[in-house]
């Protein structure tokens, strides 16, 4: 995903003199390095100053240009809170900012660098929009997306590299606001967002290995909801799972709301992030594992 935005990126800003691109201590690579050599006037980092990275970026889109602030997930959320809020939301700026290593991606580096709660956050927050796409093709559209939107600010989570195309065969386009059938089936349907698809594509189709058709439905847009799409699942699936990379289960508070207020009779089961730091550090897999979100922790689950 990861080097998917930075080729989209410069494509974009090789068209465009408005795009340009703030980062916090973090070194470029791939077309993102091209782009900081062939435009440096479009390229700022600002060094460990996350707060001043926003806030530039606010005052550069109040300019009439079109900033993305680029940097790891916590660093880019977490550290800056109340410039997101006030410089970026507050006054409904078309900035993008792009968190690398949405969920628990960073493995290695520890809570410092786990984005666990980055969704809930972000989706507390008035005139934020969130974008997490599954793979590197969602991840092209959404950049082109954010590099013309009017709406305001965007969180887009991006994974951090070496996710599998997973859409090249999908039912739907990719469309902002918009849920998305990746994958067909009738009887349970999976609702999920970001690099986890990739799991829930696994599951799916163990569970269609033992006569469970299974469709997969991402939501890459995860504010505004796409209410209707979601109401539609409810009413066409006895079973529904919501899979996602979040501690707070986010979609999940949702999705369950929205079965109350359509009178849903749909069974619907969720895996998320524990409410709770793990201290184990590996793999993204090792992680996810630890936290009871891996393919056969979820199987054995589903499948009696």
């Amino acid at each position: 995903m990861r080097n998917r935005f930075a080729e989209v990126f410069y494509e974009l800003g090789s068209q465009d003199s408005r795009i340009c691109l703030i980062v916090a201590d973090i070194s470029p690579a791939g077309s993102i390095a091209k782009f900081r050599s062939e435009y440096p006037e479009r390229f700022i980092n600002t060094g460990v100053s996350e707060q001043i990275m926003i806030g530039m970026a606010a005052g550069m889109a109040q300019r009439g240009l079109r900033p993305f602030a680029y940097t790891i997930a916590t660093f880019a959320l977490y550290r800056p809170f109340e410039m997101v809020r006030d410089d970026l939301c507050y006054q409904n700026l078309p900035v993008t900012i792009v968190g690398i290593g949405g969920g628990v991606s960073y493995s290695t580096l520890g809570a410092t660098h786990h984005a666990q709660e980055d969704v809930a956050i972000a989706m507390s927050i008035p005139n934020m929009n969130i974008i997490a796409p599954c793979d590197p093709s969602e991840t092209a559209e959404a950049t082109k997306w954010c590099a013309t939107q009017n709406v305001g600010p965007v969180y887009l989570r991006l994974g951090k590299a070496g996710e599998p195309d997973l859409t090249s065969q999908a039912i739907d386009p990719w469309q902002f606001g918009k849920v998305r059938r990746i994958k067909r089936g009738t009887d349970v349907c999976i609702l999920t967002y970001g690099v986890i698809t990739k799991s829930a594509v696994e599951l799916s189709n163990r569970l269609d290995a033992i006569g469970r058709s299974c469709c997969v439905t991402t939501v890459p847009t995860l504010k505004p909801l796409d209410r209707e799409g979601i109401a539609s699942v409810l009413s066409s699936f006895s079973d529904v799972v919501i899979i996602e990379e979040c501690v707070s289960r986010a979609l999940t508070m949702e999705v369950k709301a929205l079965a109350f207020d359509c009178g849903s009779r749909c069974a619907i089961k969720s895996f998320s992030l524990k409410d709770e730091f793990i201290h184990i550090y590996g793999t993204h897999d090792d992680l996810l594992s630890a936290h009871g979100l891996s393919v056969e922790t979820m199987f054995n689950v589903l499948k009696s």
